[in-house]
């Protein structure tokens, strides 16, 4: 029987084999979690807005309530973080909780600094056989994920060459917002701004719905990492799924002019990746804002996916979305008798619910997740190094190994970011 931080079991869900669970930002993503951490013990709220915090107990109601995260990260009796917080502090609560031997589940992106990736992916693998983490990139745990896995891994479309996944969401902003008005009582805006550096209160930040008011605020360099820790998690993650990649050995973007205050909305990314145990060598490429790949054919319109993945390989070209995929073959060659589709019995079985399969883990450490801080935490890192590559308008060489650009000083220093006085990565 395995044995838990609390003492709590594996095994069926009964009072005793509950987890406890602290969920800090129980409003936007927040709300998304509340039926599936129904059956656990909710024992923590968090949130820097005192508003949302009656609503949350009422539906967790023998949970103590906090505004500060650190504090509650301290509660003695704690299994598992769920963290549903603005970007700029999920690399910070994920070391935080990684660091008293929690199991975390955390809203994606995991980082929004090349750095912070770096820094949370290497705390977890030292204590990766006893914690459990997901990123919460819930579109996994589509089945296209896996038909599109099998296809690629299978040769539908032959030997792999490259791989492009793009999004076309366009969301302008000139720079940070002047000071306006004072936050509502009860909002405690200095703990939201966390480590980034202070910046004057201005309710445009907050003007969106649950689970959309991140983009009021993602677009900015101290808050988030734009496109790519939105909408570039969920996409590349489709692409990232079938190709087995870890780091890139080069990094190279080209954009709109640089903003020191918004991060791009037109930027295309491109990466060289080493040939693996089953492929050669790869391009992978990142398309934003209206910058697309080439389509194979003319009469292929790919801007009608708004966020997609292409790959291209020696007989053909697969293309999907989330939910679909469509095989091209391409060349005399392509008669696809090369190709032996799955039987019924050997494909990639169901990943199932997404959250349930983190708690599931949490409880049994020989249980896998799909996107724990290792996948994950790869993934973010060669996006991030490719808005790196935007910022100094060159071609990067990457040492995965050690987390250094070595062709160019100047990139080494926009790898991590500066945090305020008082706040700490590795508390």
């Amino acid at each position: 029987m395995v044995l838990l931080p609390s003492g709590t079991r594996a095994g069926e869900n009964a009072p005793s084999n509950k987890l406890n669970i602290a969920l800090i930002g129980v409003w936007g993503r927040g709300l998304a979690h509340y039926d599936s951490l129904a059956d656990e013990n909710v024992v923590a709220l968090c949130d820097v807005n005192e508003a949302r915090l009656p609503e949350a107990s009422k539906r967790f109601p023998k949970a103590k309530t906090y505004v500060d995260w650190r504090k509650c990260l301290d509660q003695k009796d704690l299994d598992a973080v769920v963290c549903c917080t603005a970007d700029h502090t999920h690399a910070f609560i994920a070391n935080w909780a990684l660091n008293r031997d929690l199991h975390v589940y955390m809203e994606k992106p995991l980082a929004i600094s090349v750095q912070e990736a770096r820094i949370v992916r290497a705390n977890w693998l030292k204590k990766k056989d006893k914690l459990a983490t997901q990123v919460g990139m819930q579109r996994h745990a589509m089945a296209n994920f896996n038909r599109v896995r099998e296809l690629i891994r299978d040769g539908a479309i032959g030997d792999l060459s490259a791989a492009y996944a793009w999004g076309n969401r366009q969301i302008r902003r000139d720079g940070y917002l002047p000071a306006e008005g004072q936050p509502p009582e009860g909002f405690h805006f200095d703990l939201w701004l966390g480590p980034s550096p202070a910046h004057p209160y201005n309710p445009g930040y907050f003007s969106g719905g649950p689970g959309m008011n991140c983009l009021s605020w993602n677009m900015f360099w101290d808050f988030g990492a734009g496109q790519i820790g939105d909408m570039g998690s969920h996409t590349m993650d489709l692409l990232w799924n079938a190709l087995d990649a870890n780091l890139p050995t080069s990094a190279e973007a080209t954009g709109e002019k640089f903003n020191p205050d918004v991060t791009p909305v037109e930027c295309e990314s491109h990466f060289e990746h080493p040939a693996n145990d089953w492929r050669g060598p790869i391009r992978v490429s990142w398309y934003q804002g209206g910058r697309m790949p080439r389509a194979p054919k003319p009469f292929i319109d790919l801007n009608q996916i708004d966020h997609g993945v292409m790959f291209k390989g020696s007989k053909g070209f697969l293309i999907a979305d989330f939910a679909s995929r469509i095989v091209m073959p391409f060349g005399d060659d392509a008669d696809l008798t090369y190709y032996q589709p799955r039987t019924r019995e050997t494909v990639l079985p169901p990943l199932g619910h997404f959250q349930k399969q983190w708690l599931d883990a949490c409880k049994n450490p020989s249980l896998k997740t799909a996107c724990d801080f290792g996948y994950s935490g790869d993934m973010i890192e060669q996006l991030l190094l490719g808005l790196v590559a935007y910022r100094v308008g060159q071609k990067l060489d990457y040492d995965g190994a050690t987390g250094r650009v070595t062709n160019c000083p100047e990139a080494n220093e926009l790898l991590g970011r500066q945090y305020r006085p008082g706040w700490t990565l590795d508390g």
